[in-house]
């Protein structure tokens, strides 16, 4: 009997050494699939240590970019409501434009969504741990690459690109301005066109008007739609402005609607 004892006392120790190595296995393999979520999915898709190319031979493709970033516009609502975009449409529908309708990528906030047009990248993964407010990594953009640059527009948006840049002048309106719930969100964009011979300068114009109402009143709203020909007058004034200081008659329009609101 004793020795039946012992037998069983035997087996039950070598089975729990069993159960024991395969649970510290099972850990592990728990461990290392975690591990490789955030290795491949939150690693930064910053290439560091690259050295900058300039134009060494000819001209570049432009003297000067200027940049209109509607915040905000769907490109239903563009295409369906035509009358309040007349110069955008005769543009469009003259041929004297490339033009395209562009596909976000998630998250649809306003910064990670710049960051990929002036930068050239989907942002940091590591800025949604700071609400996607702040630089979490240092990266380059087309501010940097400048000879001088000027921005106008959300200080959340442009300041991010300006901070740090010397050759690069921000001019933006007070935060208490972006309230979803005011009743002319418009004057965002207004306050933008208001303010505003080398070569290599860049106008970045970041307006916020069509994305505070599209939160505020929704993007079928007469205010959303309105804010439309806000928009497009604006770009009409900017453009006779910038050939006529010029007068090269070089102005290409380049623009890309967003078919998407983050809401």
């Amino acid at each position: 009997m004793d020795r039946y004892e012992r037998n069983h006392d035997i087996a039950c120790y070598c089975m729990l050494q069993v159960h024991g190595k395969i649970a510290i296995l099972s850990v592990f393999i728990h461990i290392v699939l975690l591990y490789s979520i955030f290795d491949i999915y939150y690693s930064s898709p910053l290439v560091t240590g690259l050295h900058p190319y300039p134009i060494t031979n000819g001209k570049g493709l432009a003297d000067r970019l200027v940049i209109f970033s509607a915040d905000g516009l769907r490109a239903d609502a563009f295409f369906n409501h035509p009358e309040k975009s007349p110069f955008l449409h005769e543009i469009i529908n003259s041929g004297k434009s490339c033009w395209g309708v562009s596909v976000s990528h998630v998250p649809t906030e306003s910064r990670p969504g710049h960051v990929a047009m002036l930068a050239g990248f989907f942002e940091d993964v590591s800025a949604v741990a700071r609400g996607w407010k702040h630089n979490p990594v240092p990266f380059d953009s087309i501010i940097n690459r400048s000879r001088e640059a000027f921005a106008f527009g959300s200080p959340d948006i442009v300041l991010m690109f300006t901070n740090d840049v010397s050759h690069a002048t921000a001019m933006v309106y007070s935060s208490k301005l972006e309230d979803f719930q005011q009743n002319d969100a418009a004057q965002l964009d207004r306050w933008v066109f208001r303010e505003i011979e080398v070569n290599r300068l860049v106008f970045f114009l970041h307006l916020l008007g069509l994305d505070t109402n599209g939160h505020g009143y929704k993007p079928q709203s007469d205010k959303y739609i309105d804010n439309i020909a806000v928009v497009d007058a604006g770009i009409a004034r900017v453009v006779q402005l910038l050939n006529n200081y010029f007068a090269d008659n070089r102005f290409v329009s380049l623009k890309n609607f967003v078919d998407s609101l983050g809401q």
